[in-house]
């Protein structure tokens, strides 16, 4: 059998090569060490979208390695660019927790939010799918009532899953919704709900008022909750998503990210620059289409899928 770190390269193999790959294209055709090759390798960090401060940062770390071990050949170069990188993903490292791990109360509840078209309902129906297979009995609250497509679509995850789904009519008050599910979810005893709410853009005011209703709507019936209020992000918006995370963050606390769509953007940066400007952990990622394919984040898994040499796969 494929072990978990060979399946995960497999699925970033487009990240890996748009991003790792054309640093290795840069360094390989440049073919020596100067002030040239490291504009270059800038250049890409930024174009991948690992922002201006982050990428600044390897760049100096990269030449005073470079200073420091007298470095001439490009090959090393590349080396002492992984490794740096590995540092930085590695820097305060807590392992991140499977969400089954993370459930020590009935019901849990976790709120979903992002803007409009990151893959909220599709990361619900997998979680909700993981859920289930351990045995969990598990509540989806359709709050996003804006759009009828999207109340459709997550009654298919909940069905492809075995969620059940407590939902309402288009334009209906979310709030209200969200009240009536989690009363259900506690005289019906499940073990975990989960929250949709409405693609909102983060610099409108109004939309943001309404996330803060639902956040006192459900402490009306759990006080402590959400457990979780996860903020999913699509890899391929780039810089946008920080704006996203500290907008979203003040309405809502958030408790982590899930980095969707990881697998089908050649922007890896991304990554780098949200452990920078964040304190939020990357709790997921999502790494295909599949209702099997959203990963727990865990650094040193991801860390020796990204930046390992390909091999021949192993036979089962």
């Amino acid at each position: 059998m494929l072990s978990i770190v060979r399946t995960l390269r497999q699925k970033l193999a487009r990240t890996k090569s748009g991003f790792l790959g054309k640093i290795a294209e840069a360094i390989k055709l440049r073919g020596k060490v100067d002030e040239e090759l490291m504009e270059e390798i800038e250049d890409i960090l930024l174009r991948c979208d690992t922002g201006v401060e982050m990428s600044q940062y390897i760049i100096e770390k990269l030449q005073e390695q470079i200073r420091f071990e007298q470095i001439t050949e490009v090959e090393r170069v590349q080396e002492v660019l992984q490794d740096i990188m590995k540092e930085i993903l590695l820097k305060d490292y807590q392992e991140t927790e499977d969400i089954l791990q993370m459930i020590d109360q009935k019901p849990y509840v976790i709120v979903f939010v992002g803007v409009n078209g990151v893959g909220k309902t599709t990361s619900i129906g997998k979680i909700a799918n993981k859920l289930g297979k351990a045995g969990k009995k598990v509540l989806i609250i359709a709050g996003d009532t804006w759009r009828a497509a999207a109340i459709e679509q997550l009654g298919i995850w909940a069905e492809r899953s075995g969620a059940q789904i407590i939902k309402s009519q288009q334009n209906a008050d979310p709030a209200a919704i969200i009240y009536d599910g989690i009363n259900s979810a506690l005289s019906k005893d499940f073990d975990v709900v989960l929250i949709d709410t409405a693609g909102r853009q983060h610099t409108k005011d109004k939309l943001m008022k309404e996330l803060e209703k639902i956040d006192r709507t459900i402490k009306k019936l759990i006080p402590e909750a959400p457990h979780q209020a996860l903020l999913v992000v699509d890899s391929t918006t780039g810089q946008n998503a920080i704006s996203q995370a500290v907008h979203f963050n003040d309405v809502m606390k958030l408790s982590g990210i899930i980095l969707s769509k990881f697998d089908g953007t050649a922007k890896g940066g991304i990554i780098f620059n949200l452990k920078h400007k964040l304190e939020l952990p990357v709790r997921m990622i999502g790494v295909g289409e599949g209702i099997e394919d959203l990963e727990v984040f865990d650094v040193n898994s991801f860390i020796e899928a990204f930046f390992s040499a390909e091999q021949k796969e192993e036979q089962d």
